[in-house]
């Protein structure tokens, strides 16, 4: 054991950046965990506050948190689905950090549209009215109900719940699939008026979220803060279209890491584009909600390819962190890198060289790998030698930092061991 819970097999290849079941399971309970940690922390929020809150909110709350138990004890996979999904953390985060008053309740009644979608995914009982003043009902990992009445009734289980405006506006039944098999794959279908579900991207489980209200931060993303793309505006033919062909190429270059890409991402929110901005594609990962790749549409399959690589190992690094610290908190040395022009806290430093790593490490395998479509060669053929060397003298400032913890200089050593065998092997590594 490298670590105290982290088998010696998970911490390497995690290091190492490579793709391995394990390191997915690992990483999918550390998730876990720290999200029932952030809704147990919202419970003892509520409690404490429940003086201040208006006696309609509490009951609302009481009431969602409910259901939110009755599905899990009907389906508790089910309800790990949804309680894992990237906007639920978002929400989390942003709720629990939401000062006293109307920010507050405002935030505590998205807690309705989880319970739902938790129960629609469980199959259970459900019954009563929810209130939802935005208009509306937002089931996170599945779509949105059109409810302009303020107020949606619940009825049904079993496998079929009907959602309907309290003014008739929209009427939508939700089918849950009779197969017990993974939720992330087998979703619950809606027909009727005044839903819109979430889509799909082929081949995956992954969805494209351009629905969610939790989605970007409300300050946008990036110096530039880029707003998120709304739906009809999200370019979800274009979208699917470039994931598919990023998938392909992945597989054909890597296939272990093409498939790791569709396990550990959930989900990828579109950003809108900038008029005239003749610069790099922009993608982020939100630390609140690890899953999630937030993304300007690219301009091919192999720009997204490499974004889906980047923004991948931001969640698994993330995810260990949490976990297992690497580096200790309120360091103030800032640090350049090459791929950045403002200087960047260690914590920068590590996630940076992290990301860039597997893609050296892509890059490395693809442009010797005999399926590899030649346009793809020359870009590696160009890529691999400069990500090398920008990762070589990021190791370097991580190695020096005393802002290291014992398991981070440890995570820090293999990555450079793994680094160096990119450099000096004549076969791609295996």
């Amino acid at each position: 054991m490298t670590l105290a819970a982290v088998p010696l097999e998970v911490f390497t290849e995690l290091a190492r950046t490579r793709p391995h079941p394990a390191v997915t399971a690992a990483l999918r309970a550390v998730l876990h965990a720290r999200r029932m940690l952030l809704l147990k922390s919202l419970l003892v929020l509520v409690e404490q506050r429940r003086a201040e809150l208006a006696p309609e909110v509490r009951r609302s709350f009481e009431r969602d948190w409910a259901m939110l138990e009755r599905a899990e004890r009907t389906d508790p996979a089910a309800v790990r689905d949804v309680v894992d999904y990237p906007m639920t953390g978002a929400w989390l985060t942003e709720t629990l950090a939401a000062p006293e008053g109307p920010a507050f309740e405002s935030h505590l009644a998205h807690l309705g549209g989880v319970a739902v979608a938790a129960a629609v995914r469980a199959g259970c009982q459900v019954d009563g009215t929810l209130t939802r003043p935005s208009g509306t009902l937002v089931l996170p990992g599945l779509g949105a109900l059109y409810c302009p009445s303020g107020s949606v009734r619940l009825s049904g289980g079993a496998g079929l719940v009907r959602l309907r405006d309290g003014a008739g506006a929209s009427d939508v039944v939700l089918t849950r699939p009779l197969t017990r098999a993974d939720p992330g794959i087998r979703r619950p279908v809606g027909s009727g008026t005044g839903w819109a579900a979430l889509r799909t991207l082929p081949g995956s489980t992954v969805v494209l979220d351009d629905l969610d209200p939790y989605r970007v931060p409300r300050r946008g993303i990036g110096p530039k803060a880029l707003p998120a793309a709304r739906r009809p505006h999200s370019a979800h033919r274009l979208w699917a279209r470039s994931w598919g062909e990023a998938q392909a190429l992945l597989s054909a270059t890597d296939a272990g890491r093409g498939a790791e890409t569709g396990e550990v991402l959930r989900a990828v929110v579109p950003l809108m584009p900038l008029v005239g901005d003749g610069g790099s594609m922009m993608s982020a990962t939100l630390r609140s909600a690890p899953g999630a790749v937030l993304s300007q549409l690219p301009a091919d399959a192999r720009e997204l390819a490499e974004s889906l690589v980047h923004e991948s190992h931001h969640t698994k690094l993330a995810a260990l962190h949490e976990f297992e610290p690497l580096y200790l908190p309120g360091g103030g040395a800032l640090h350049r890198v090459a791929w950045r022009p403002d200087p960047r806290p260690l914590s920068g430093v590590f996630q940076g060289a992290y990301a860039h790593l597997a893609l050296t490490d892509l890059w490395w395998r693809a442009r010797a790998g005999p399926a590899t479509p030649e346009a793809w060669r020359h870009k590696a053929t160009q890529r691999f030698e400069t990500y090398r060397e920008q990762v070589g003298e990021a190791l370097s400032i991580l190695l020096e930092s005393d802002e290291l913890t014992f398991a981070g200089r440890e995570f820090v050593q293999e990555m450079g061991r793994h680094h160096e065998s990119l450099g000096v092997a004549t076969r791609n590594p295996g």
